[in-house]
């Protein structure tokens, strides 16, 4: 894929939103020049169809009977080609639609995967759900009217100039008209786009907050706040609602302006053709001719009114786009290739972690915050580790992510098979790596063991559970680092203890850091790094620490400060 656009700095959004549009149009460049070409000649088959109409019902009325059969065989040859590339026209129209809304799928889902753990933080879950939802729908839209547009232009330009041909003041009428019609929606498409604007943002924080709802609906239930948060949701629902309401009345008004005004059209030129043939000035075929074309006015004007409104929507949720595009990862590029592997110890020199190849390290920290902030610098999520000596930042992002994994507490489970959940690459080490988690009475509990499908999120299994089918999938994993985020705070203590034994074991030779303050898991490692206000401040075993370090022994025994 070529180099993706993103929002600059020094742009306004509006022009970053442009350029974005334009790239997608760019992009499908040639299917909407075949859907431009296509769309052009189906409304001018039926632009031409009321002249011909016309000229048919003249030469009946003369009784020119071999003029009749002509044009009678024009409008059927016309006819079909209207068929055929009305046809070819809208599959194009939709391809254009959807080629447009997967694109800004696939380049919204290649920003989220460089931003990795930094998105949740930048933004809200509920921007993100819209991206994916509604705003992909408005962008396709926007890009699948160029040709539907283009096409409309065409059919009044040529309707005009057959009316100016026909009769002048009628010609006028159209080309004073069309202007006329397009200023009265552009003032309505100003407030709209603002409107439309706020309602979007309160939709992302409305859909933020039922993300909220669902995630902690255990938690809230169990301290009593659950009618609090409905209540709060039911005030933002509200909000969302009105301010939806003051949205529709201004599409309402463009509606209301698409039928009316074309409709306008229709009385109007019908209205002066009427007098025009009772005076003589034209026949009645031309009459009739001059009622159809009003009556197809009708479809093109209202074409390009919808245009208007679609390349509007179109605009406001590329905004939103460019705003999640022009998200980096603060980090430096990678300067390494991935044929060059560092090793050596992994350093962290702001807090002064160095973790030794080959041993199971654990760092215990005062302030737990530390100890998780530490794993993520460890880990390359933010800057300042080090492999061997060179920085973690210059390893390209993959080889990074495949040698070093930091497994989190809040690391989800995913819907579906559970084995192709804990082993998606079938690496042949799941029936140890449960044995170690001791997570094999998980799968003996149900119904079809591994092949049991796993309910969103893991809803269905406990805190517990969880924690360790999550371990289980981070050593199935086998990375060549791996770094535990309290792997065992919510499991019993027989458990943890049958954890921390054989972990050691399943990671002999590997290097394994575990952040926790757990004495049964602490008691098993090689080596213990403690922290204070993020600075390590004692090592060695944990043994020793507990008789040299008083400070380490408060922490670890959870004794209260003298």
């Amino acid at each position: 894929m070529r180099r993706l656009p993103v929002a600059d700095p020094g742009l306004p959004d509006a022009r970053s939103a442009t350029r974005f549009l334009s790239w997608l149009v760019r992009r499908s460049r040639m299917t909407i020049v075949t859907g431009i070409v296509l769309s052009v000649a189906w409304m001018a088959c039926q632009s031409l169809v009321p002249a011909m109409v016309g000229r048919a019902i003249d030469a009946a009325a003369e009784e020119r009977g071999g003029a009749l059969l002509g044009w009678g065989l024009v409008l059927l040859v016309v006819g079909v080609v209207q068929a055929l590339t009305g046809i070819s026209r809208h599959r194009f129209s939709i391809y254009n639609w959807l080629g447009a809304s997967f694109r800004t799928v696939q380049v919204t889902v290649r920003r989220a995967n460089l931003l990795g753990s930094s998105l949740p933080r930048r933004l809200e879950a509920g921007e993100v759900v819209a991206i994916g939802t509604a705003d992909v729908t408005h962008i396709g839209g926007a890009v699948d009217v160029a040709s539907r547009g283009t096409g409309a232009v065409l059919a009044v330009t040529i309707v005009t100039l057959l009316l100016l041909h026909t009769s002048v003041p009628l010609g006028l009428v159209v080309l004073i008209g069309v202007p006329a019609l397009m200023a009265v929606v552009g003032g309505l498409i100003q407030p709209l786009h603002r409107r439309q604007q706020a309602y979007r943002e309160q939709q992302g924080r409305l859909t933020t907050q039922a993300a909220d709802l669902v995630t902690g609906l255990r938690v809230l239930r169990g301290v009593g706040g659950e009618s609090v948060m409905v209540a709060r949701y039911r005030a933002q629902s509200q909000a969302l609602r009105a301010a939806g309401v003051r949205t529709a009345t201004v599409e309402s008004l463009l509606e209301a302006a698409q039928v009316l005004l074309p409709g306008t059209f229709l009385v109007l030129v019908t209205w002066l053709g009427a007098r025009f043939a009772a005076d003589g000035r034209i026949t009645v075929g031309q009459l009739v001719s001059f009622y159809a074309y009003a009556a197809f006015l009708v479809a093109p004007l209202r074409q390009l009114t919808d245009s208007i409104d679609k390349v509007t929507r179109g605009h406001v949720s590329a905004r939103r786009v460019v705003k999640l595009l022009g998200l980096s990862r603060n980090m430096p590029p990678p300067t390494m290739s991935t044929a060059e592997r560092p090793s050596g110890d992994l350093t962290d020199p702001e807090s002064g972690v160095r973790i030794v190849p080959g041993r199971l390290t654990a760092i215990v920290a005062e302030d737990p915050a530390d100890a998780a902030r530490v794993a993520e610098r460890l880990g390359g999520y933010t800057t300042g580790a080090e492999l061997g000596g060179v920085s973690l930042t210059g390893l390209p992002v993959a080889d990074l992510r495949q040698r070093i994994l930091v497994a989190e507490n809040d690391a989800r489970l995913f819907s579906g098979r559970l084995r192709a959940d804990l082993d998606p690459e079938r690496g042949g080490r799941l029936t140890e790596a449960l044995e170690a988690a001791a997570a094999q009475d998980i799968v003996d509990g149900l119904p079809h063991g591994l092949d049991s499908v796993v309910a969103e999120r893991g809803r269905s299994f406990s805190g517990g559970q969880q924690q360790r089918l999550r371990l289980v999938r981070a050593l199935v994993a086998d990375p060549e680092i791996l770094i535990l985020v309290e792997p065992t705070n919510a499991v019993d203590a027989h458990t943890e203890a049958r954890i921390a034994e054989r972990l050691r074991a399943v990671r002999a030779g590997r290097t394994t850091v575990v952040c926790t303050s757990s004495p049964l898991v602490l008691g098993h490692t090689d080596r213990v790094l403690f922290l204070e206000r993020g600075q390590v401040t004692a090592a060695g075993t944990h043994h020793e620490l507990l008789d040299s370090e008083p400070r380490y022994a408060r922490v670890v025994l959870r004794e209260e400060q003298p």
